[in-house]
C-alpha cells in the first residue's frame, strides 16, 4: 500500500469510490467478454483480499532493502515524497517510484527489475504469514458443507509488483495486482502502472467479475448471478485510512473487511477502533496470522458466515430447479 506516500487520513466519498473504480479499468479497444450462465449453482469460490504494506508486511517494502542499500532513512524519504507531491500537485504514489529511481541515480545505483525481485526475500512479515494460506485452505476443508467450494487469495497492493514477486509469499496468491515499473524502453524505470487507494476498488470488481485481464474493461454492465465471486464471498484486509475505499465498497456490497494493527496499542491501533466504530470492518485485530489468535478466530467466524450463506445459496437454487 505505501500508505506513507499517500496522505493518510484522505476519505472518499463511498459513490465515488465505486464509480471511480469502474471509470479506471477501461480499455475500449478490447472485446467485451462473454459470460455464459452456469449450468449448476457455482457462487462457491471465496476470495480473501489482502493489501500488503502494514496488512502483511510491518513497514512499506522499500523500507527493507532498496532505502537501506541507498543510506536514506525512511522517514525522510517519505516526508520528500509528501513535499514534492504538494508542491507540484502531483500523485503521491507516482512521486514515490520516481524519487525511488531519482535517489539511486543519485548514487550512482543502476537498479533493474531482478534486483526489486532479489529485494523481496528482505521484507519480512507479521507472524503466522507464513502458514496462514495453508491454515485457512484447512479451516474451509472441515467446516464447508457445499462440495466444490473453492478458495482464493488476491493481493490488491500499491506497493511494487516486482519486490512482491520475490518474497515467499507469492506463490499462494492467485493474482496480485500492485504498482509496476516500465523498465526497458527508459533511461531510468517509467511508471507502468500504479495502484492508488480509490484505484484498488477497481481490482475489487475485477475479481467480483471474473476479469482479472488488465487488458480488458470492466465498464460493461454484468448481471450479478452471471459474476463468478459475489462480494459476499469476498473478505478484505487492510491496515488503515488508505483501505477505507476498499472496505467500503465491500461493506456496501456484501462483503466483509477486517482492520489489523501491530501488536502495541498505538496510531493503529486507534485507527482500527475508528474503522470498526464508523462500520468499515466487520472486526479488527492485531495483525498476529498464527492459529488461534484473535485475527485468525474472526476470520474463521466470516469464513462460518459465507460457508453457511454458499449452503443456503446453493439450496434456493436447488429448490428454484424444481419449480422451473
Amino acid at each position: 500500500m505505501t500508505e506513507r506516500a499517500t496522505g493518510r487520513g484522505k476519505h472518499t466519498d463511498d459513490e465515488g469510490e465505486t464509480s471511480g473504480a469502474v471509470r479506471e479499468g477501461a480499455s475500449p479497444g478490447k472485446a467485451k467478454k462473454k459470460v455464459k450462465p452456469s449450468s449448476g449453482f457455482d457462487k462457491k469460490t471465496i476470495a480473501l483480499v489482502y493489501d500488503f504494506d502494514g496488512t502483511l508486511s510491518p513497514r512499506p517494502m522499500q523500507e527493507y532493502s532498496f532505502l537501506p542499500q541507498l543510506g536514506i532513512d525512511p522517514k525522510e524519504f517519505w516526508a520528500e515524497c509528501g513535499r514534492i507531491a504538494r508542491a507540484q500537485g502531483a500523485d503521491p504514489l507516482i512521486t514515490y517510484m520516481h524519487l525511488m529511481y531519482k535517489k539511486a541515480k543519485e548514487k550512482g545505483l543502476r537498479i533493474d527489475r531482478a534486483d526489486l525481485v532479489k529485494q523481496g526475500a528482505d521484507v519480512e512479515l507479521f507472524p503466522g504469514v507464513a502458514e496462514w494460506f495453508d491454515a485457512i485452505a484447512e479451516y474451509i476443508k472441515i467446516r464447508a458443507e457445499s462440495h466444490g467450494v473453492q478458495l482464493r487469495h488476491y493481493l490488491v497492493s500499491s506497493g511494487l509488483t516486482e519486490i512482491i514477486e520475490g518474497t515467499s509469499i507469492r506463490k499462494h496468491f492467485h493474482n496480485v495486482f500492485a504498482s509496476e515499473y516500465w523498465f526497458d524502453p527508459y533511461e531510468l524505470p517509467y511508471p507502468k502502472r500504479v495502484i492508488t487507494d480509490t484505484g484498488k476498488t477497481q481490482y475489487l470488481f475485477r475479481i467480483n467479475k471474473g476479469i482479472e485481464d488488465l487488458g480488458e474493461s470492466i465498464n460493461a454492465h454484468m448481471a450479478e448471478d452471471l459474476r463468478p465471486i459475489p462480494f459476499r464471498n469476498m473478505i478484505y484486509f487492510g491496515d488503515g485510512e488508505t483501505d477505507v475505499p476498499s472496505m467500503a465498497l465491500m461493506r456496501k456490497s456484501g462483503g466483509h473487511a477486517i482492520a489489523v494493527h501491530p501488536e502495541e496499542k498505538g496510531k493503529g491501533f486507534e485507527t482500527c477502533v475508528e474503522l470498526f466504530r464508523a462500520g468499515r470492518v466487520d472486526f479488527y485485530a492485531a495483525a498476529d496470522y498464527r492459529r488461534g489468535s484473535d485475527l485468525f478466530k474472526r476470520t474463521c467466524l466470516l469464513l462460518d458466515r459465507i460457508l453457511a450463506d454458499i449452503r443456503v445459496q446453493e439450496e434456493v437454487w436447488e429448490v428454484g430447479k424444481g419449480v422451473g
